[in-house]
């Protein structure tokens, strides 16, 4: 058996704490440690914020989509999607420390942090149509401390 939900947003900076505290409400059926808990919200906030940041240029008439699958034998597939201007060269973004706004104080590691937090991610994206990450995580046995 598989669940799964799916939700859409203004590209608002404030909604970043709407989505990553709604996953990890869905994600919490799993009984995940805390810590996987933690790394999922992070990710999510991470490709939250580039969506709103990055893709949109900080329009707020973007809209961020977020689909979360959750499987029977715990993993967690997150698909997050935005129509904002894409990213020209992935492996370019996906190296730590680059950023494309400098002037905004980015740290330029929201890739590199997804991808030492999930087990696999895969990014799509055309310029000017936006961008698509496919990230997933298998969750341990283990029983989180508190739900």
């Amino acid at each position: 058996m598989k669940n799964q939900m799916n939700l859409q947003f203004s590209a608002l900076s404030q909604n970043e704490s709407f989505a990553r505290v709604t996953v990890a409400s869905f994600i919490t059926q799993l009984d995940p440690t805390m810590d996987e808990l933690t790394e999922i919200k992070t990710v999510v906030s991470e490709a939250v914020t580039n969506a709103i940041i990055h893709g949109y240029e900080s329009n707020s008439d973007g809209v961020v989509y977020i689909s979360v699958t959750l499987h029977e034998d715990g993993v967690v597939e997150l698909m997050i999607r935005d129509e904002g201007i894409g990213i020209d060269n992935v492996d370019e973004a996906k190296q730590p420390l680059y950023t494309t706004k400098p002037d905004l104080e980015r740290s330029g590691m929201g890739f590199t942090i997804m991808e030492n937090f999930m087990d696999e991610i895969r990014v799509e994206s055309t310029v000017l149509e936006g961008t698509t990450l496919y990230l997933k995580k298998h969750l341990t046995n283990s029983k989180a401390l508190c739900n």
